[in-house]
């Protein structure tokens, strides 16, 4: 495992760190720096910000509620949040059209970011210390044409439906969705290192998040000291990779949500992300079949300068969960073609390396079911 991550961080990852759970052994470690000026070492157990793994958490919330017969899966969002989701498309969409990326609401990030329709990163200088509003957000969404119609398959990954999931906990709960994801959520499954930032600075140790933008940003720039209003319950916690596999493995075992529950999590439908593959992707969960390996579930995220994977086999003896201090690194090898870059080649082998025990193992480099791909 050490020579894997070291690879990450020698094909140009500045900071790599991971923990790999296999039965009852626990791996963890760490190569590269966790600052470029200082040389500062990363570490297993830095915090990092991860992204849409979020997602798992606002889901398990929202089936929290379910089970208290509080919300309907089945129920329009019109009927709870009408004055986000009006008229005929309030009626339409259904919570699980939310949960599952069915609803055909897109998503908002180029609206919230519009520098990034010229391939630009002024937007996200500009947004460094920007307070988002949720229903803000939500409604550049909304606004935005359709994606596609409300419960169409293939679905597309989109933030607003997260979002809206957020305002809908807050509604039904009486309490932010923060605070109640916290409360519910997060302390239920023990974790000491997780929580949604309070404000653009990251308590505790953590390393300097490096964004490129397709290799636009060069050097990459720190985007660790960042205002995540702009991602709220889609995207904005912070973690480490015990306490996401400690999560995953909990909630794999029945002990976030029901069994009931978790089998309705698990019902996948195909989704296009926003990086245009497909995804399996049930109620917050991602699945992801390595072939002669095994089913596992869990889920990616980014946000600017960090990404992270996390990914439980069904059985739950073998986790994983990954951190990066880089993101984007790929520039255009064409017209709307993505490079190859030797640091897929290192995350493929590293991820089928901590599955599978097998750098040859099928697995792909995360590219995050969301964002732009960010969330």
């Amino acid at each position: 495992m050490e020579s894997a991550l070291d690879a990450v961080h020698q094909a140009g990852v500045p900071g790599v760190y991971a923990e790999v759970r296999d039965g009852g052994r626990t791996w963890r470690g760490a190569s590269g720096v966790a600052d470029v000026g200082t040389g500062r070492p990363v570490s297993p157990d830095m915090r990092q910000r991860v992204g849409s793994i979020t997602k798992t958490f606002t889901a398990a919330a929202v089936m929290q509620q379910v089970e208290q017969g509080r919300i309907l899966l089945d129920a329009p969002i019109g009927d709870h949040l009408p004055q986000l989701v009006p008229g005929e498309r309030g009626r339409k969409i259904t919570v699980r059209m939310l949960l599952n990326h069915t609803s055909g609401l897109p998503d908002y990030i180029r609206e919230a970011f519009p520098s990034l329709r010229d391939m630009s990163p002024k937007s996200l200088d500009d947004n460094r210390f920007r307070r988002f509003r949720p229903a803000e957000l939500i409604a550049m969404g909304v606004n935005a044409p359709p994606a596609s119609e409300p419960g169409a398959t293939p679905g597309v990954y989109s933030n607003t439906n997260y979002l809206l999931l957020g305002q809908l906990l807050e509604q039904v709960t009486g309490t932010t969705a923060e605070e109640y994801i916290t409360r519910n959520v997060i302390e239920r499954a023990g974790l000491r290192h997780t929580g949604f930032p309070t404000g653009p600075r990251i308590e505790g140790p953590h390393s300097r998040m490096y964004e490129a933008l397709w290799g636009l940003i060069d050097p990459p720039r720190d985007y660790s000291v960042y205002d995540m209003s702009w991602t709220g319950t889609g995207a904005a916690l912070v973690s480490t990779m015990a306490d996401l596999n400690r999560f995953y493995g909990r909630l794999l075992d029945g002990k976030i949500v029901s069994r009931s529950s978790l089998a309705g999590m698990q019902r996948t439908v195909p989704v296009i992300a926003l990086d245009g593959s497909t995804l399996d992707y049930g109620l917050g969960l991602h699945k992801v079949v390595v072939p002669d390996c095994g089913t596992f579930w869990g889920h990616d995220g980014t946000v600017w300068g960090a990404g992270t994977i996390s990914l439980t086999r069904a059985d739950g003896r073998r986790q994983m969960s990954v951190a990066v201090n880089l993101q984007r690194w790929k520039g255009p090898d064409g017209p709307g073609e993505p490079q190859h870059d030797p640091v897929d080649d290192a995350l493929k082998s590293l991820y089928g390396q901590a599955l599978c025990g097998d750098a040859d193992a099928g697995v792909r480099p995360a590219g995050d079911a969301g964002e732009v791909s960010t969330g």
